[in-house]
């Protein structure tokens, strides 16, 4: 990797959803994966369902090189080369890692903007490699 801030980033395997939910309710059980609570309502981010109209997304996590709160340019670091590619992104920070949601249809734009940006991207067994 070329930087310090060049990170191994893996496709999880599951499409997901991004909800508003301004009444602010929490979704029923647990199949979501982050919810952000703010003035203006709920957001909620789960797996997409089987035959779902909703907007997909994938979702890159930089797990494999997790990172403390204090280490500084982590997420500029991949959210930046999208933003460069016009590759619109939803980020969710977990205390160690990021979880960076990207639209379905531009997945091969984000992984080639990362590529070239110096990041490793584990892309297997997601159908849109091939």
């Amino acid at each position: 990797m070329s930087s310090p801030s060049a990170q191994r980033l893996r496709v999880l395997p599951s499409a997901f959803t991004v909800e508003h939910r301004p009444d602010s309710t929490l979704p029923e059980g647990d199949t979501w994966i982050a919810l952000v609570r703010a003035p203006e309502g709920l957001t909620v981010v789960r797996e997409t369902r089987p035959a779902e109209a909703a907007e997909r997304w994938i979702a890159l996590y930089s797990g494999q090189t997790a990172h403390d709160l204090d280490v500084p340019g982590m997420l500029a670091a991949v959210v930046g080369p999208l933003a460069e590619a016009a590759v619109p992104v939803f980020v969710a920070s977990t205390f160690h890692a990021d979880l960076v949601l990207v639209p379905e249809e531009m997945a091969r734009e984000a992984v080639a903007a990362l590529e070239r940006a110096g990041h490793q991207v584990d892309t297997e067994p997601t159908p849109f490699t091939k």
